[in-house]
Formats: C-alpha cells, structure tokens, sequence
C-alpha cells in the first residue's frame, strides 16, 4: 500500500534496534508454532511451516530456536496453542485497519487492541466492519536477484498469478499477487519455477486508498506502530497513502 514501507522503514531507524529484532523473533516463534500444529512439523510438507521457516531465516533466527519452536508446535503443550484472530476498525483520519492477531488469551489481546485504538483516535469494530474495503489476496514475495521484472512477470502468469509489482531499490523485491482460492496452486507452481519465496501468505490489500497528512499521518503511524509492537499482533493492513512531504518530515 503507498506509504506503508516507508512507515516501516522510517520506524525501523527510529526504534530501538534489539527491542524490534526481539519482536520479530517472538512473531515468528508464533507462527512456527501455529503452523507446525496445523500440520505436519516437516517444513517440506507444510507451506506454512515452510514459509515460517523461511521468514525465521530472513530474520536471522539461529536454528536451534526455529527447531525448538517447530517441537512445540508438534507437542501437545495446551500453553503454545494459539488462536489466530481478526479484529477491524479505524485509525485517525478515517483509515480502514485490519489487525491479524496470534494469542493464547483473547480477552487480553481484545482488550490492548480496543485500547491503543483509543489511545491513538481510533475505534475498534466489529468484525467484518472494514474488511470489505480489502481483497483477501495470496502475496508472494521474491528478491530482485530472482529475475528481470518481465522475466518475473512470465513465471508469475504461467503459475496463474494476477499481478506482479516490483519495487526497485537497496530493500527491493518483486510481489506477486494470486486470488485467495488459488493461493496453494500459485504457490506450488512458484516454487517450481523460482524456488521458495522470500514470503508467502494471504494479505489484506486495499481496495482504494484514503490520503492522510499532518497531526493525522503522525496519530495513525503511531497506532500501527503500537499495535505491530504487540506480541499478540502477526499484521496489520491500512488502506492509507501519505505525501512525500508528510513522509519526509515524520522521516527527520
């Protein structure tokens, strides 16, 4: 969405370094948790263990941590079992925002979301109360040594993709985008054909976006930056776009 990875990176320089790698690693435990209990706990047999895999490695997780994790997930400690929840609202300015949240107490989790809403000018929703202004979409994501964009473009259609973007630069990737439905017969042909992604996972992608600058910008980037800090939250999706003018000065 516009804007959004400039937010992430302008609160990646701003936040403390080891406290946000803390954070990555705990989302990620979560996930691989989750995903070695939805299936089997062989990352060549379960897609979403694998990408969880994957993202771990991205992160720089060392092994042994990814292992323990994937054991837990495999076990059957009622402590590690999370439930994956969707909470829906809107941030100042009007934005539309999904919350995807991982949690072993939904009362606590629903209860710091509904409060850093508030905090930050917000109001929690109900379900389905924003998200039909998204499409639930496959999001595939593929480092730019990958290939050329057209050669990107070629692999993405024969695999049954809809859209391919690529996004030059230091922190560049190509993404390509499939239908919910087609998610696992996208993803399978993909690998095929490129290998694994760098990611793989459904996402919530705007529709149309809502502008938003000044006091509100600042309020709504520090909302989703609270409710990312979250242990409890895996994702969050606004349907926003902010001026570079606004970007540049939140970025100073």
């Amino acid at each position: 969405m516009a804007g959004h990875s400039q937010f992430k990176n302008i609160m990646h320089r701003k936040g403390a370094q080891d406290a946000r790698r803390a954070k990555v690693f705990t989302k990620i435990i979560r996930e691989l948790t989750t995903a070695a209990r939805s299936g089997l706990p062989d990352p060549a047999a379960n897609p979403r263990l694998r990408a969880a895999v994957i993202a771990a490695r991205d992160a720089n997780m060392p092994k042994d941590t990814v292992d323990r994790a994937i054991k837990r997930g495999a076990g059957a400690d009622a402590a590690d079992n999370y439930v994956e929840v969707r909470y829906e609202g809107y941030g100042p300015g009007g934005i539309a925002i999904v919350v995807e949240a991982l949690t072993d107490n939904r009362n606590r989790t629903a209860s710091d979301v509904r409060s850093t809403f508030t905090k930050y000018g917000g109001n929690l929703g109900e379900t389905n109360s924003v998200s039909f202004m998204f499409d639930h979409v496959g999001e595939f994501r593929y480092p730019l040594k990958a290939g050329s964009a057209d050669d990107m473009m070629e692999k993405a259609i024969e695999a049954g993709a809809d859209d391919v973007q690529t996004v030059d630069g230091d922190e560049g990737y190509h993404e390509i985008i499939c239908a919910q439905d087609n998610f696992s017969t996208v993803r399978d042909a993909l690998e095929k054909a490129l290998g694994g992604p760098s990611s793989a996972k459904l996402v919530w992608r705007p529709k149309s976006l809502t502008a938003v600058d000044g006091d509100a910008a600042q309020t709504l980037f520090k909302l989703i930056e609270m409710l990312e800090d979250s242990d409890d939250v895996q994702s969050v999706y606004a349907n926003f776009e902010v001026s570079d003018d606004t970007l540049a000065r939140l970025a100073g």
